[in-house]
Parts: C-alpha cells; structure tokens; sequence
C-alpha cells in the first residue's frame, strides 16, 4: 500500500481519545473488536492498567529525544491496534511519548478489525499481527515505512512459542504453554524497560525520513 486515505486518516483517534473509546467500552462490559468473551475483557482491563502505569513511568533516552527534536517534515503516525492486544499496551506510550517529543509529528489509531484493507497490506509472516505503526507523509499521505508488530526479541520468542502450540494437540496443555509466553513477554516489556521499543522504531523512523527525502529529490 503507497498510500492512505485522507478520510482514514482525518477519523483517526488521537492518543487520548484511544484511550476513552476503551475506557468506555470496558463500562459497558466490552472491548474493541467482535469478540467480548471474558477473557478478551480481562486482557482488556490488564492493558488498561499497563498503560496507565507506561504513562507515568517512559522516559525517552537520550538519543531518541535528539533524533526526534530533528524532525522537521511533517508526519503522520497511523496505528493499527485493539484494546485488547498486550504487546499494543506495552508499545502505545512510548510511542505517545516519542510523538509528544516534536509538534511535527500526528500520531492517530485506528482499529485493526474495522479496516481489514490495510490491515491486510502490512501483514507480519502473513499473519494479522497488530500493533503495526505507519509512517505517512503528512501532506501526501504517501507511506514512507512501517514497524511492528513488536521488539525482534519478542517475535522471535512468539514465532518460536507458535511452533510449540501448533505441534500440541492437547487444549489444557496448549493452554498452559499461551499463559506461559504471555508471562515470559510481559516480563521481558519490563525487563527491557522500552529501550528495544524506542530504539528499534527509532531505526525504521530514520530510514523512512531517507525514504521520503529520496522520493521528494532532496
């Protein structure tokens, strides 16, 4: 996909409106998404509380802050994500707090299940893996990159768990085996401290700037 639609864009949420919409639908006993299973809402209700604790804690390094205040084209940072996703609740503010860092740069979220189009243009391993952040020119719209849908130390050990469960047959032991990577990445997020998340998206952000300066011939 070369390029996003205005329309898309423009209906974008802002950090703070994400943040209600799910507030809201957790109120009502629901989630972004079709699915509003119990478990769906608990993951739900955990991200929520993720993110509030990731609000009052992210501090951007000292390199990621310098990259950032350097920016001087206008961008767009189009997130593909649902309330409901735990890798989404440990990556959302830090890159809030990146967008915050330069008046240059519109960070908007839009949700994966409501727009299949694009979600179905920035597939990981063919997969509709979420969040995924996408780099646009702010006047064009043109897409200059994208990352996600998560640090590679973390899908290395997603991809690798995914092996194990497709050759479990057994459903309590698969069980079992999920909620023991849910807790190996979660602990992993808080090891890490968002380093990997602000350095990996620093890189993919670097290269799209070159990106769009070669397209633009300057």
């Amino acid at each position: 996909m070369k390029q996003i639609s205005k329309e898309v864009v423009s209906k974008g949420l802002s950090y703070t409106g994400y943040r209600q919409l799910t507030d809201g639908l957790l109120a009502q006993g629901k989630t972004t998404g079709g699915n509003h299973s119990e478990a769906m809402i608990h993951y739900t209700q955990l991200n929520n509380a993720r993110m509030k604790r990731l609000d009052k804690t992210v501090h951007l390094l000292e390199e990621t802050a310098h990259q950032l205040k350097k920016i001087r084209r206008p961008m767009a940072w189009l997130i593909l994500t649902e309330a409901w996703c735990g890798d989404a609740a440990q990556i959302i503010p830090v890159l809030q707090k990146m967008a915050e860092a330069n008046g240059n740069i519109d960070l908007r979220f839009i949700l994966r299940d409501e727009h299949p189009d694009i979600m179905d243009a920035f597939l990981t391993n063919g997969g509709r893996s979420i969040p995924i952040v996408i780099i646009l020119d702010a006047v064009s719209l043109d897409v200059l990159g994208s990352w996600g849908p998560r640090p590679v130390e973390v899908q290395d050990m997603v991809m690798a768990a995914r092996k194990e469960l497709n050759a479990i047959s057994d459903e309590a032991a698969k069980k079992l085996r999920y909620n023991e990577l849910t807790i190996a990445t979660q602990k992993w997020y808080a090891q890490d401290k968002t380093v990997s998340i602000q350095r990996e998206f620093l890189a993919t952000l670097m290269e799209s700037l070159a990106v769009g300066a070669a397209q633009a011939g300057l």
